[in-house]
């Protein structure tokens, strides 16, 4: 069976534009993304020529200043169309997000002669990004991160492992933060990597139990030689630069999630009205239809979220705790919502012939990129009662 693309959602949108950029990415989703979805998720290919096409359509830099090739949406817009591509293929919609995540730094942080130089390849130039944070010993942790930069004259030397970069050996550039002080948050300081860089590798792919048509992997930094025109932000800055492109991240994995379990809906939705059983079909009995209401609700209450979050965004006001509640809400329900669509489904749902065992396997990982769910517990917390106590 061949994945179909969703109905469409009724959105609430600020402007005639973003309905005409909504409308826009759905075309793009039902034409170019959702016909091959399943066959290339299952032979593991990455969709580079979608990216070069998001691209020419405007939509890798949708958030980001019009001066330097962006969109100027709100976060708001940008996130339902982010939800829109991740329904129709998550490797695409995460895809969208981790580009967004690694240019967040340049853009909110980087100098005018560096947003002059770089933004406009990352936002309309085809270029696509990475993010590299995370360490094999340092994950949760990342303020314990080992990767070292060390000065020498006008150029910095990164050496180290990065792990779980999306991306990973096949971005033009990279977001890496490396330790160039002391131990801790404050020794940490972000520089902008060309994906070219001499003495920078990369290990084979991870293999995953889903989203294996984007790659995963370690990147080695042997000596990289990177000069202080690349380091964004003052030295120390880093961690700071990083936590605020995750607050932001973190409502693009939110958005990702309500895309995956809308599909999950959909496909359990069209299958019980088509499926019979006792003589009728199977969407007649009480038991389903409740479980196609909660499923229904769930996803509804995710999308409010998210977007509740994004206009607080958009209106410069703290929405840190409400993106962890978001990132939160909305992977646990996707977790939610694609277990019962198997459900739903029965046994043809546990196989590959139908692409509700995918998008279970897919929204797995929601639940654990960009600060797991107990990760998003701790923000949460520490927001209402403070952080802990020794």
């Amino acid at each position: 069976m061949t994945d179909r693309s969703p109905p469409p959602v009724d959105r609430l949108l600020p402007t005639d534009e973003a309905r005409d950029l909504l409308a826009l990415v759905r075309d793009i989703a039902r034409r170019e993304i959702a016909p091959t979805a399943g066959a290339e998720e299952a032979a593991g290919h990455f969709p580079r020529p979608l990216f070069t096409l998001l691209s020419e359509a405007g939509l890798l830099g949708l958030p980001y200043d019009p001066a330097y090739g962006g969109g100027g949406q709100p976060y708001e817009v940008y996130l339902q169309a982010v939800e829109e591509l991740a329904a129709a293929r998550l490797t695409v919609g995460l895809g969208v997000s981790v580009h967004t995540l690694a240019t967040f730094p340049v853009a909110a942080h980087g100098t005018e002669a560096q947003r002059a130089a770089h933004l406009p390849g990352m936002l309309g130039g085809g270029r696509l990004g990475a993010y590299c944070l995370s360490e094999p010993s340092s994950g949760s942790d990342a303020a314990s991160l080992r990767t070292r930069a060390v000065r020498d004259g006008d150029e910095w030397r990164i050496s180290g492992t990065k792990a779980w970069v999306t991306h990973g050996g096949l971005a033009d550039f990279y977001t890496v933060l490396a330790r160039t002080g002391g131990a801790g948050p404050r020794g940490i300081t972000a520089f902008l990597v060309p994906g070219d860089a001499e003495g920078l590798t990369a290990a084979p792919p991870e293999r995953k139990m889903g989203l294996r048509g984007s790659p995963t992997a370690q990147l080695h930094f042997d000596g990289v030689r990177v000069p202080d025109a690349r380091r964004i932000g003052d030295e120390g800055q880093g961690f700071a630069i990083a936590l605020a492109a995750l607050d932001s991240g973190r409502l693009g994995i939110a958005a990702c999630a309500v895309g995956v379990a809308r599909a999950a809906l959909d496909e359990a939705v069209a299958y019980a009205g088509r499926r019979r059983q006792f003589g009728r079909p199977i969407a007649d009995f009480q038991g389903l239809r409740f479980l196609l209401a909660d499923m229904a609700t769930r996803i509804e209450a995710g999308r409010a979220l998210y977007l509740a979050a994004a206009r607080l965004r958009d209106a410069g006001r703290p929405f840190a705790p409400h993106a962890a509640m978001a990132k939160l809400h909305c992977t646990d329900a996707a977790m939610q919502v694609t277990t019962d669509a198997v459900q739903v489904l029965g046994g043809y749902g546990y196989t590959a012939d139908f692409p509700v065992e995918r998008y279970l396997r897919e929204a797995k990982v929601l639940q654990i990129v960009e600060g797991t769910n107990q990760i998003q517990r701790m923000v949460i917390a520490r927001h209402l009662v403070g952080p802990q106590t020794r």
